[in-house]
């Protein structure tokens, strides 16, 4: 059961417009993303279909090959890319549950940059040894990734250091619109009539509605949230911004107990619907698409594939883009989701 809701002021100050990015920025990201990355496959999987019926096609971005096996490289990378001089002489901070940690860490090898990555308590510790092997320090600290958050802002305060949010930043939100970007040139003629997309903080699916809005104005995006981390999922649909007291999925890279003040009125403006899965969904999605696919994803990277599963009714008979967004699933939690524990 997720956890009750509670109506919060969030502090919408500092909110943009509901178009925080532009289809320039997009571009100018994938520029910037050209010499450290290349464009990752589109394909398509019968057997997936199958189980959704309705002369559905799903369409899946494979973005768990990437070099961190995470889309959220793209988020990193042009970060980093898009600092000043003086900026990476500073270093970054970033706070994360390991994906945009590493994607952080990756893009701050490569260009030289000191970086801390901030993660909860007790976090993946598969995630955490591989931020440490790009050079990153990593700090412990908070039951959660909104706690981790206030850890990354007094290190910032402290050290002087570029704050890297892993959604309130327009150069984030760029780079993740990058890969649906990619998906809709590769969709080619027959295109995309949809989008279903793991919503965390929401750099993906701003991201796509961006391009959506700039190239294919009738594509249809959806959110998907983890059930017991439904924050941004209940504020979408109630209109207000709510937050949670907790975050109870095994999905860490959506594991988030609020909206963000960049992403969230685009998402209440933007999306064509919204739903919840469940970790035992989840779970069962994973399972799927290792049989199906032989390829390996993390509870976020399944979200989408639950997803469709949920919506077929509504995605009946569309193209619909799908993303296997990370891989990053510790080998602990794996056996049991293999051995059905989960």
């Amino acid at each position: 059961m997720s956890a009750p809701a509670i109506h919060t002021p969030m502090n919408l100050e500092a909110a943009s417009p509901p178009w925080p990015i532009t289809f320039d920025d997009v571009l100018a990201a994938r520029e910037r993303l050209a010499p450290y990355l290349t464009p990752t496959a589109l394909r398509h999987y019968p057997l997936l279909d199958d189980h959704l019926g309705g002369g559905t096609s799903l369409l899946i971005k494979h973005e768990n090959h990437q070099p961190t096996c995470s889309f959220k490289v793209r988020n990193g990378l042009s970060f980093v890319t898009g600092l000043t001089a003086e900026e990476r002489a500073r270093g970054v901070v970033a706070a994360s549950t390991g994906n945009h940690g590493q994607g952080v860490a990756y893009a701050a090898s490569l260009l030289g940059v000191r970086a801390t990555i901030c993660v909860p308590v007790g976090n993946n510790p598969e995630k955490g040894a591989a931020m440490r092997s790009w050079g990153a320090k990593v700090v412990e600290e908070g039951r959660d990734y909104d706690e981790s958050v206030g850890a990354m802002l007094r290190i910032a305060k402290e050290e002087g250091s570029v704050v890297s949010h892993s959604t309130n930043d327009r150069r984030v939100v760029s780079g993740a619109a990058t890969m649906s970007l990619e998906m809709i040139e590769q969709a080619g003629g027959g295109g995309l009539d949809a989008i279903v997309i793991a919503v965390g903080g929401g750099s993906q699916s701003v991201g796509a509605l961006t391009v959506a809005r700039e190239l294919t104005p009738k594509l249809e995006v959806f959110g998907a949230q983890a059930a017991g981390a439904p924050a941004i999922h209940d504020s979408w649909h109630q209109r207000t911004p709510v937050q949670t007291p907790r975050a109870d999925t095994f999905a860490e890279g959506v594991a988030t107990r609020q909206p963000y003040a960049l992403t969230y009125a685009t998402l209440c403006e933007g999306l064509e619907g919204f739903t919840t899965v469940t970790d035992a969904e989840l779970a069962e999605a994973i399972r799927l698409i290792l049989k199906l696919t032989h390829n390996l994803v993390e509870g976020a990277g399944a979200l989408g594939v639950a997803a469709a599963l949920k919506l077929k009714d509504q995605l009946r008979g569309k193209r619909v883009g799908v993303i296997f967004s990370g891989a990053n699933i510790d080998t602990t939690l794996l056996r049991r989701i293999l051995n059905r524990e989960i």
